[in-house]
């Protein structure tokens, strides 16, 4: 017996009953990011493993776990991309839009990691991602939350979600910071679980946003990171507390938002949700100001975002209900001239590019038509027989209430009729 072909675990099909919850965040986005001056750039899926390696940190549980990796027929070692940010940064320094300029740049599309598939969660996962780069004010930082803010309200998501944000400080703060959380972690190790027991020699300040309950009265107790930021870091992040406060936005100081990439500094921030459980962040990013150094580049102030958007998805499912179903059903009820039929209707879709039409091809009665156009969600039916034919014109029934009327063609575009 020939073996069943099923899709790779943790990487899902997409099918047509989805997808306008798809088309309607991916739509929304595009508008958004429009509105706020923000370019598309698009780069590979495959980049080389030492750009990740180099950006988001050789002891990360990304690097260390989660990446797909391999070598090709040269020897190379490739990976699939588990982020866009390093993709972007690496892009832009390579074609030279990151010297001394300005630049406000989007991208979208999948991402990979080898994680434990759950709801929200899957190995091939698509993002929204939004990155400017050259802006130092902390007017940036804000123009990120709010963009991110606005393309939620679009969506009519917002009661749903709430901000939760965090300054890291600069990198010598928060390497002061590092220190002093290893002397206190180190004085409770007997008590830290096995992922924190790792993370205290590689990537400590992860060990602060362990969801393990038993770790929670040990973080509780550890130095607060804002009593090493001073200067400049806090000036920056007290006015954009200010600007949040003054428009009305609220947001919560959480001290445990660290962020996951060692790229991070000054802003982060989140947009949770407790409508998926336990995979509640929907959007998250902050500033990463020596990335671009890192990777090569001239130094370059930078921040960013990235939104999961099955997760959005997934909120917008339980929120509304959306079908992608045709504006008409076309019967034609003498299929000896089905050629005329599909000639008339050709004729309307250039007349009215925006209708959506399905063409009945079966050979069965004109009752069995009808129940296929009942199923098929259209409000219409387009009644086509000889004397519509003569006519140039089309019987427009409402499946709804039964009420037909016969309109010329480019009458459709109105779908408007009984």
């Amino acid at each position: 017996m020939t073996e069943k072909l099923q899709a790779i675990r943790g990487m899902h099909d997409i099918l047509p009953a989805d997808m306008p919850y798809w088309q309607q965040l991916e739509s929304v986005c595009r508008e958004v990011v429009a509105q706020y001056g923000y370019q598309e750039i698009r780069f590979p899926i495959v980049e080389q493993t030492r750009l990740f390696k180099r950006s988001i940190g050789e002891v990360t549980d990304i690097v260390e776990k989660e990446m797909y990796t391999f070598e090709d027929r040269n020897g190379d070692s490739l990976t699939l991309r588990p982020e866009g940010t390093a993709g972007c940064v690496r892009a832009g320094i390579e074609h030279g839009l990151l010297y001394h300029q300005i630049q406000r740049l989007w991208y979208s599309g999948p991402m990979f990691r080898h994680e434990r598939p759950q709801k929200g969660r899957q190995r091939q996962f698509h993002q929204l991602g939004v990155e400017a780069f050259g802006i130092q004010h902390p007017g940036i930082d804000l123009e990120m939350i709010l963009l991110s803010k606005r393309i939620l309200d679009r969506l009519g998501l917002t009661d749903w979600i709430t901000l939760e944000i965090n300054n890291l400080g600069d990198f010598e703060q928060r390497a002061r910071y590092k220190i002093a959380l290893v002397e206190y972690l180190s004085k409770h190790k007997a008590q830290l679980d096995e992922d924190s027991l790792k993370r205290l020699s590689s990537n400590p300040l992860r060990i602060l946003d362990s969801k393990n309950p038993d770790m929670q009265t040990i973080i509780a107790g550890a130095p607060s990171m804002q009593d090493f930021i001073e200067g400049q870091s806090k000036a920056h992040f007290d006015q954009l507390c200010q600007w949040l406060t003054a428009l009305g936005i609220s947001y919560r100081l959480n001290p445990h938002l660290v962020r996951g990439l060692d790229y991070y500094c000054l802003t982060v921030f989140e947009w949770v949700t407790t409508h998926l459980g336990a995979q509640g962040t929907v959007c998250a990013g902050g500033r990463y100001d020596g990335l671009v150094a890192q990777l090569g580049g001239k130094e370059s102030p930078a921040v960013g975002f990235a939104m999961g958007s099955e997760r959005m998805v997934l909120l917008l499912q339980e929120k509304q209900k959306l079908q992608d179903t045709p504006d008409y059903y076309v019967i034609a009820t003498d299929t000896a001239q089905i050629d005329v039929v599909i000639m008339l209707i050709e004729k309307i879709r250039t007349q009215s590019p925006s209708v959506k039409m399905i063409m009945d091809f079966g050979e069965s009665n004109v009752s069995s038509k009808f129940k296929r156009a009942d199923k098929s969600g259209a409000q219409f039916a387009l009644v086509i027989g000889e004397n519509e034919l003569k006519q140039e014109k089309v019987t427009v029934k409402n499946l709804k209430t039964g009420e037909q009327a016969l309109v010329a063609t480019e009458e459709l575009k109105r779908k408007r009729y009984v």
